[in-house]
């Protein structure tokens, strides 16, 4: 249970930053070099590079080498794992709105 609750502290800490966020739809769609995930932001590659070992310590992404360069790729399970702890709070809240709808229809 620790371990699962770290996984998910680590994956909701890099899923709070937009950046981070923007890097995993990227990846989503195609494998891309660590320059290619660079490119289109005003940053130094070495802080892109802080960004990526943040989404690889919460296991959001696989980085490999390919020659010279680094490839990155999406590994969902960690999402899956995140998903599915947030669909019990949606189930949750769901219960709660038919209670209040049942409440506010006796009331009427």
């Amino acid at each position: 249970m620790v371990e699962y609750t770290l996984n998910l502290d680590n994956t909701f800490g890099a899923l709070a930053d937009n950046t981070r966020r923007d890097i995993l739809r990227r990846v989503s769609a195609a494998e891309m070099t660590v320059s290619e995930i660079a490119r289109p932001y005003d940053l130094t590659l070495a802080a892109v590079s802080k960004h990526l070992k943040v989404l690889e310590k919460a296991s959001l992404i696989i980085k490999r080498r390919r020659g010279k360069e680094q490839v990155v790729s999406l590994a969902p399970q960690a999402l899956a794992d995140a998903a599915e702890y947030l669909q019990w709070y949606g189930q949750f809240m769901t219960a709660r709105y038919d209670n209040l709808e049942n409440y506010l229809s006796r009331e009427v």
